[in-house]
């Protein structure tokens, strides 16, 4: 796997480099070296964040953690990244899909850990009118629920869209792109 790491607020050194390589290689068995991972480190006041993303075929696996030092906050990101593998593993198996992406052995291996082996399991459906809305009103409409995100019809584009309350207290919109 190809790894491109970059840094906000941060000089990303040659051993801090080697030190994030070094623990994210142990997932190299179930990728095919062509895939590639981008890792992004930064700091903010005394919190040292590292995300990873990692595109998969139809997929995306990304982890985002953060500590009182980066190489705490390296540790834990391998850990929820093999995590989120398990459970696109388990995903994979139960479709019976190709991998992919994937080494055809990931698929095949028995992981010791099976964390997740439950199956998804919807316990209760919404069905809601969308009245047509823009995104200011849609915030105001979110926070006055007490909701962390709103799923609503964007007057302007006559889509359905939704805002999200993000970690830092901003907002964010996810629109749909066919």
């Amino acid at each position: 796997m190809r790894y491109i790491i970059s840094g906000k607020n941060i000089e990303i050194t040659k051993a801090l480099r080697e030190a994030t390589i070094d623990k994210l290689s142990k997932m190299d068995k179930y990728f095919t070296p062509d895939n590639e991972a981008q890792i992004t480190m930064s700091v903010q006041k005394l919190r040292h964040i590292i995300e990873v993303t990692i595109p998969i075929k139809g997929s995306i696996i990304r982890a985002e953690e953060s500590a009182e030092n980066m190489y705490t906050a390296i540790d834990k990101v391998v850990d929820v990244l093999e995590r989120q593998l398990l459970k696109h593993k388990n995903k994979l198996i139960s479709r019976q899909h190709s991998a992919g992406t994937f080494k055809n052995d990931f698929v095949n291996e028995t992981m010791e850990e099976d964390l997740d082996d439950k199956k998804i399991e919807i316990v209760r459906t919404k069905r809601f009118a969308m009245k047509p809305m823009d995104i200011e009103e849609a915030c105001l409409q979110m926070d006055l629920l007490g909701h962390d995100f709103f799923v609503f019809m964007n007057s302007d584009t006559e889509e359905v869209n939704v805002v999200y309350k993000r970690k830092n207290g901003t907002y964010g919109l996810i629109e749909p792109t066919l």
